[in-house]
């Protein structure tokens, strides 16, 4: 379900439609977070449809370990072969100590795959409301 932040917006959020996306090389990079032992079956389903693309080379997938002390999780990458340059560049975003700055958000939006304008219209609003894509 959409909040009514992101229905405001006049683009499409990519949360949920990753793989639509991708597979039209609209997305370049897709970004799960999976807690240990506390992922939604709805999440480890939509995760082997995206491992199939995988396995078929259209994909590539990579996972990113977090310990953060009494939380644990992963993040999991899935990106396009040309791509793959991103899930670097988003795990060197992701391990950033300090707070998380509108610096940080608008190169999130980049490596996700939104276009400028997007990031220069969430920035706007995420400014104001405080919310956070996907």
């Amino acid at each position: 379900m959409r909040s009514e932040f992101m229905k405001s917006l006049p683009y499409l959020i990519h949360t949920n439609l990753e793989l639509g996306l991708m597979l039209r090389s609209v997305k370049p990079l897709a970004m799960f977070v999976e807690e240990y032992e506390r992922t939604p079956d709805c999440l480890h389903r939509y995760l082997r449809m995206f491992d199939r693309h995988v396995q078929a080379d259209r994909f590539v997938r990579r996972e990113h370990p977090v310990d953060a002390g009494t939380y644990r999780f992963r993040y999991i990458f899935y990106a396009l072969p040309a791509e793959e340059w991103r899930i670097d560049r988003m795990i060197r975003l992701k391990e950033a100590t300090g707070p998380w700055t509108v610096e940080h958000e608008r190169e999130e939006g980049q490596l996700l795959g939104y276009e400028e304008w997007m990031n220069d219209l969430w920035l706007e609003r995420y400014s104001s409301v405080g919310q956070h894509r996907a």
